[in-house]
Formats: C-alpha cells, structure tokens, sequence
C-alpha cells in the first residue's frame, strides 16, 4: 500500500521543521494518547503491525490534516469498532450503550508504564538460513501491494548493500493482516541517496533501512 506516510523523495511538502529540545509530548493529552493505544491493546485484538497499518491506511487528507498522535487516536477508534469492543454509536457519545455487560480491562492505568518498558521484542527463531549477509549487493523489490509493506515506496526497484543481519523477526507485512507472525529474516540495507533520487542528490548522503528478506533480491 502507497500511503500518505511514504513521503520519501517527494516534493511540494515544503521543508520538515526540526525542533530544538523538542520535549516527549506537546501536550498532556498525547502521553494520555500513548496510554490509552496501549491499554486498548492488551485486550489482544490486533497487534502492532495493524495498529500501524490502521493510521498509515487513513486517506491522505485525513493523514495529512492531523498530527501524530491525533492520527494514533482516529486509528484506535476504528480498530476497537473493527473488532467488536466498542460500537459507532458508543465512539460517538463516549459512553457505554445502555444494558452493556461492564468487562474488566485486562490491563490498567497503572499498568502502563510497565508494559511500556518491556517493550515486545519480534525476534524468532529462524526455521531457514539467511539468503544474504553483509557486504552483499541487493535489489529491493519492486512491487505495490494493496495491503501492508513496510518496504517504503521510494526504495522499490533501487539497488543497496547488506550492512547487518538482524536475525529473523515477525514479518509485519502478514502480521498486520492477521495472517500469522511468519518470521523472516531481517536486514539493514543502505541505499545512497542518488541511487533513489538522481544525480540531484548529495554523493555521500545515503539511507540505512531495514528490510526483510521478501522485500529483497540479489542484485
């Protein structure tokens, strides 16, 4: 999927705005955002691949209209709509329809910060051989899914070169789909910048991405 997210290269968005001492939140309602993606998703509905999916699927005015927490929250509110939690009616108004049955959540407020320190490693078990190691000429894919790809628009087609193997991790591409973890073997490539955007580009700039090995081929 092309989504509004995949800005890479393309021009008319003007210059991106670097803030200085740019604090963790803006506002006290974005760590509120943070929290509440996160308790939601203990419930065990979706995972992080479709949560992401969610926000980057928004159609580009609406992407591009909102900040980025504002975008985590539209997401949210599909997905607990998508997956029975809540109804449109209930998102709405913001309380319960009337006679529904009260669930306990499975994790708390004050559960969060915790959850939020452990993080969710994605590293597998590798159940084949890696196809490429370091030092290695590649070709990122050129294809345009409809659905989830965390291969980014501009790399499609572009040639790199294998820096580091990562190991195998959940291939968020199917992840995001409800399709299974499927771990594939995952890598850091790097592009130079005139290799995806033309002469144009500075010669010693260059983009590092990581990359699984469907997203790959040999050179």
């Amino acid at each position: 999927m092309n989504g509004a997210h995949d800005l890479g290269g393309m021009q008319g968005f003007g210059p991106v705005p670097i803030e200085r001492d740019e604090p963790v939140f803006h506002a006290d309602w974005e760590a509120r955002a943070l929290a509440v993606t996160l308790a939601m998703a203990a419930w065990g509905k979706w995972n992080i691949d479709a949560s992401r999916h969610a926000r980057e699927a928004e159609p580009p005015a609406v992407y591009l209209g909102r900040s980025y927490y504002e975008r985590w929250i539209e997401a949210l509110g599909k997905l607990m709509v998508a997956r029975g939690l809540v109804s449109e009616a209930e998102l709405a108004r913001g309380t319960p329809d009337p006679g529904t049955a009260r669930a306990t959540p499975p994790l708390r407020a004050e559960g969060v910060a915790a959850m939020l320190r452990r993080g969710g490693p994605t590293e597998r078990p590798a159940e084949t051989p890696p196809r490429f190691a370091p030092g290695q000429a590649v070709r990122a894919v050129n294809r345009h899914p409809e659905g989830h790809t965390r291969l980014p628009r501009y790399a499609r087609g572009r040639l790199g070169e294998v820096l580091l193997h990562h190991g195998a991790h959940v291939f968020a591409d199917a992840n995001a789909h409800f399709l299974g973890e499927q771990p594939r073997h995952l890598y850091a490539v790097r592009f130079s910048a005139r290799e995806l955007w033309g002469p144009e580009a500075h010669p010693r700039d260059s983009v590092t991405l990581d990359l699984w090995e469907p997203h790959l081929e040999p050179a």
